[in-house]
């Protein structure tokens, strides 16, 4: 069975040869570099216990330095799995979600046909290129080298001038012995609907010669000289050598860069990647006039596992790259994902190289942002997030979002990075001069302010009552719990994230559980001793009230870990709810002082002291332990006498 031209580079370009490779060996990873597709085993074809079997997975081939055994994807397979040349291409168009065509008996015709395509092709570059050098071109060179591109930047690019001319090109193929059919079918002609001769597709543009992988010129896109021009750049039509959602302008020589260990970076235009290209940035591609496709995605990934996204940085660049998001949030695999650099506003790559230099671009490459970063800039960006009605709304697009990723890993690590940005914003502080505690609406790019003081009296209240000493207690003991047994994190994990932590040690404790539950005790303690050191998770299982929480001394038994952490963070609350009252009634003396209103508030708290410090003496039997620092009676009457006597007084002070 012969295959149509084309089939076999489309299974290539779908698959990675490190995937089907990798299904047979082991991988050294001390001489492997999967970033640049350069991979190491021993060899799968002869006994050996050195890693002497290379993979270059750019390049699409295999090559044993032992055995010489040497191949690509298909004669991996056709080796390994003993079967034959249309079995193994079966078996990885299967692999690959690529039907088998229908059995083609005109297939070597086709062939034969594109070859000859590709030969005018040549022919018309070879004209476009004399053309641009003639009186026609000179206002077309004028604006290449405006846009400093010199005599050999244009012979390396092999531009060229297409005159506004109606049969150009066409009297000139004609005039070398080339069959009609092969220009129109070339995509250089166009037929005339009057019935006179076909006349050129492309006139009055200047002139890139788009190629394939393999250097052959397969397309044209030209940019029009005339301002008023409908279409400022135009692409040659499809055709049989010319597929565009499956091309990528300079996809060859980014491909040889890249193999070199430079990133890929993906612009917008022709001249964008020129000017990268010229500029030391070799390997940069571009789609051809429409927005990347999946086809377009996958070549790009087969080249690098994370392309460089470089977008103008306007309203209609922002949006490209949200599309780009959209196609590829199904499509993630492991190790293969995208970055995006977003340039200054109002400017394109070319641009930035021209005002701000080699530097200033390589800089914007190195701090390209995760995939991530833009998607969650796009979901809250512009919108106010002051109610749990929107909050809420904002919780749902997330988990529609995340939930198209196929991938469960991917899927799983999305949802935390998510979670951990979730957790940043609505931590966010209020701005200064703000009464009452009251959180200030997020906004992007707001930044955290310091906290507002508290007055004297409510300060002076609050620690008198020991409710800030208590409440540091109950977080010690349900953090130092949770790092004995982040397994159990899923029993709790909604209230956790919503805890707002009362210091900040507590709060990296808070947020590096959140992140590392899933990795182990091992792990989650040394992502906490590289955030905040050693001494402060010392200092934390020092406290006596976490020594002897039943939970900390028995931490393998599950049942009493799970009713410790539902008891705590119940209790954690409860605390909170009378810190409110206790804020409450401190705003009600500023607005109403009240010499035995203030005395009376100060007995209660001392009297909250002096239970806590009863229990601080006495922690000997379990039940005490269990205990901890609940308020007692006595406490709670105080507190209750408290807040009726401030009602009271404010009621008077209202009439």
């Amino acid at each position: 069975m012969s295959l149509p031209p084309g089939f076999l580079d489309e299974l290539r370009t779908r698959l990675s040869l490190t995937d089907v490779v990798g299904r047979k060996v082991m991988w050294d990873k001390r001489k492997s570099q999967p970033g640049k597709g350069d991979m190491w085993a021993p060899c799968p074809f002869h006994h050996e216990k050195t890693a002497s079997f290379h993979v270059d997975d750019r390049k699409g081939f295999y090559y044993c330095f032992g055995c010489h055994a040497k191949g690509d994807a298909i004669s991996f397979v056709k080796d390994t799995e003993n079967v034959g040349f249309m079995e193994a291409v079966e078996i990885l168009a299967g692999e690959a979600g690529l039907p088998m065509p229908a059995r083609d008996p005109r297939a070597q015709e086709k062939a034969d046909r594109r070859t000859l395509l590709a030969e005018v092709m040549d022919m018309a570059v070879s004209h476009y290129q004399l053309m641009l050098k003639t009186g026609a071109g000179t206002e077309a060179r004028e604006y290449l080298s405006r846009r400093g591109l010199d005599d050999a930047a244009q012979a390396r690019w092999s531009i060229g001038f297409a005159p506004d001319a109606w049969q150009g090109l066409w009297d000139h193929l004609k005039s070398k012995g080339v069959e009609d059919d092969l220009i129109l079918g070339a995509g250089l002609a166009k037929p005339s609907t009057k019935g006179g001769k076909p006349y050129d597709t492309f006139r009055g543009r200047i002139m890139f010669p788009i190629r394939d992988a393999r250097g052959r010129t397969i397309a044209f896109g030209g940019r029009a000289m005339d301002p008023n021009d409908n279409a400022k750049y135009l692409n040659s039509p499809e055709t049989e050598l010319f597929d565009k959602g499956r091309s990528l302008y300079n996809q060859g020589p980014a491909r040889e860069a890249s193999g070199k260990g430079k990133p890929l970076i993906v612009a917008e235009g022709y001249m964008d990647v020129i000017a990268l290209s010229e500029a030391g940035f070799h390997a940069t591609v571009a789609p051809l006039g429409t927005a990347i496709t999946e086809d377009q995605l996958h070549l790009m990934w087969r080249i690098n596992p994370e392309p460089i996204i470089a977008l103008d940085g306007d309203t209609a660049g922002l949006r490209a790259a949200m599309r780009v998001i959209d196609l590829a949030l199904p499509l993630l695999e492991a190790g293969k994902s995208l970055r995006f650099s977003i340039m200054p506003e109002g400017q394109d790559p070319d641009d930035v190289l021209k005002t701000s230099g080699v530097t200033a671009m390589q800089g914007l490459i190195d701090q390209a942002i995760p995939m991530v970063d833009l998607l969650w800039r796009r979901e809250t960006e512009g919108r106010v997030f002051d109610s749990p009605e929107r909050k809420a709304a904002l919780d749902k697009d997330l988990r529609e979002v995340i939930k198209r990723i196929t991938d469960p890993s991917i899927r799983a690590h999305y949802g935390q990075a998510i979670k951990d940005k979730r957790w940043e914003l609505f931590r966010a502080r209020p701005k200064s001069g703000d009464k009452g505690g009251k959180r200030t609406p997020w906004k992007p790019g707001w930044k955290k302010g310091p906290e507002p003081a508290l007055a004297t009296t409510k300060s002076s209240l609050l620690a008198g009552a020991g409710i800030e000493a208590e409440e540091a207690l109950r977080e010690a003991v349900i953090l130092a719990v949770l790092i004995l047994r982040p397994d159990m994190l899923e029993l709790c994990e909604t209230q956790i994230e919503r805890l707002d932590m009362a210091g900040p040690d507590h709060a990296v404790i808070q947020r590096m559980i959140l992140r590392h539950a899933l990795d182990g005790p091992e792990t989650l303690r040394d992502a906490i001793v590289a955030q905040i050191g050693a001494a402060p998770l010392e200092k934390l299982f020092r406290l006596n009230h976490v020594q002897i929480a039943p939970a900390v001394r028995h931490a393998q038994d599950d049942d009493i870990v799970s009713a410790c952490l539902t008891e705590e963070l119940a209790k954690l609350d409860a605390i909170r709810g009378v810190m409110r009252e206790i804020v409450d009634a401190a705003h009600d003396l500023d607005a109403l002082p009240d010499e035995g209103v203030t005395w009376r508030l100060g007995q209660a708290a001392e009297a909250r002291n002096r239970a806590i410090r009863s229990q601080s003496e006495d922690k000997t039997t379990y039940e005490r332990a269990e205990n901890g620092l609940l308020m007692d009676r006595d406490e709670r009457d105080a507190l209750d006498r408290l807040i009726s006597t401030l009602n009271i007084s404010k009621q008077k002070g209202d009439s």
